[in-house]
C-alpha cells in the first residue's frame, strides 16, 4: 500500500499482501509467476466497495451539495522531487496544498500524486467513462486533516480524497507537463529519485479551471494493495491533454525492475463491480460528456485536419 506509505508511516496488516510481492497483472509472466496479480491480492482487496469503476455518466445522480472546490497552495511553484516506486511515478506534495470543498465534508492535504498509464492510448485509465477508457489517469492523494471534518460520526469511509484526471492524446505538446515527463529519464529503476529542473504548480498540471466544476463522486478504495475502503473519489470529467510522445515517454523510460527488463506499462487495476454504490455528479450547467466518439478519435481527426489545412 505504497499509496499510504506515502501518507503515513508504513504499517503492516495481517494476511496483507507483502509491498513487493503484489504486482499488476503485466508483471506476473515476467516474474515467472512469483508476484501476485490483481486477481490475487489480498482479502482487503475483494471486498464490495472497491476502485476503479465504470462510471455511467448517464445514470450518475445530480448532487446539489457537489459545488465549487477550493484549492489552497495549488498555485505554488516549486521543482517537486519526484520516484519511480516500482509501481507507478510519484511527486511529492511534501504536504504544501488543501482542497475543501466540492461536497467534502472536511479540508484535506496533498501528499502526492502518481499516474496510471498504458503504451496503448485508450487503454491507460483505470476508472472509464460509459466504457470508454483513456491513455493515463493522474490520481492526486490527499488525508484527511484532523479537526476538520463535519461529520458527526467518525467513520473512516472518507479518509483519503482522490482527484482524478482523464488524459488523453492532443496534437500539441503540454509545456507545463514536461518538466514532469523530463525527469523520467533519471529514474529508470525503482527506489529511484530525482528533482525537476523546472518549477511548475500543481494547478499548471490539471484542465482549465472553469472545467473543474464538472466532475463524479463516489466512495471507494486504494487502487493498489491493501485496497483499503476509505476513499472518497472525484473524478473529473475533463482530460487533461499530453502529446502522444509525451504519454509514451512513460512506457519507454520507466521500468518495473532493477535490471530493467520489463518496462513499466498497464499499471492499471483492472474495474471492480459498483454493486450498491450510487455514483453522483455535480450540476454544474453545460451537457456533461461529449458524444461518445472514441475518446482517441476526436483528438486524432483534430491532429490531422491540423496537418492537412493549408
Amino acid at each position: 500500500h505504497w499509496i499510504l506509505n506515502a501518507l503515513s508511516e508504513p504499517h503492516v496488516l495481517p494476511h496483507s499482501v507483502p509491498e513487493s510481492h503484489w504486482c499488476y497483472q503485466t508483471q506476473v509472466e515476467p516474474s515467472n509467476f512469483t508476484c501476485l496479480g490483481p486477481d490475487k491480492w489480498g482479502s482487503s482487496c475483494q471486498k464490495d466497495n472497491q476502485s476503479p469503476i465504470n462510471i455511467a455518466t448517464a445514470k450518475a445522480q445530480v448532487d446539489p451539495k457537489l459545488g465549487d472546490f477550493h484549492f489552497s497552495g495549488y498555485d505554488t511553484k516549486q521543482k517537486w522531487a519526484i520516484q519511480n516506486n516500482g509501481h507507478s511515478v510519484m511527486v511529492l506534495l511534501e504536504d504544501k496544498a488543501t482542497i475543501s470543498g466540492g461536497g467534502l465534508a472536511a479540508r484535506y492535504r496533498a501528499k502526492q500524486l502518481h499516474l496510471h498509464w498504458s503504451n496503448v492510448l485508450d487503454m491507460g485509465s483505470e476508472h472509464s467513462f460509459d466504457g470508454e477508457r483513456f491513455a493515463m489517469e493522474m490520481h492526486i492523494v490527499h488525508e484527511k486533516e484532523s479537526g476538520t471534518s463535519k461529520n458527526k460520526n467518525q467513520d473512516h469511509k472518507d479518509d483519503i480524497a482522490v482527484l482524478a484526471f482523464m488524459v488523453e492524446a492532443g496534437c500539441k505538446k503540454n509545456n507545463n507537463f514536461q518538466p514532469l515527463v523530463e525527469a523520467l529519464t533519471y529514474i529508470p529503476r525503482p527506489n529511484m529519485n530525482t528533482m525537476m529542473n523546472q518549477s511548475f504548480s500543481i494547478s499548471d498540471l490539471l484542465p482549465k479551471k472553469e472545467s473543474l466544476k464538472h466532475y463524479f463522486r463516489y466512495l471507494g478504495s486504494l487502487t493498489t494493495p491493501d485496497c483499503d475502503e476509505k476513499v472518497v473519489w472525484t473524478v473529473f470529467q475533463e482530460p487533461i491533454q499530453l502529446h502522444e510522445n509525451q504519454i509514451l515517454t512513460f512506457s519507454e523510460k520507466l521500468y518495473y525492475d532493477k535490471e530493467q527488463k520489463v518496462s513499466m506499462t498497464d499499471n492499471i487495476r483492472p474495474l471492480q463491480p459498483r454493486g450498491q454504490r450510487q455514483v453522483f455528479k455535480s450540476q454544474a450547467p453545460g451537457q456533461l460528456l461529449p458524444l461518445p466518439l472514441p475518446t482517441l478519435l476526436a483528438p486524432v481527426l483534430t491532429c490531422l485536419v491540423a496537418v492537412f489545412l493549408p
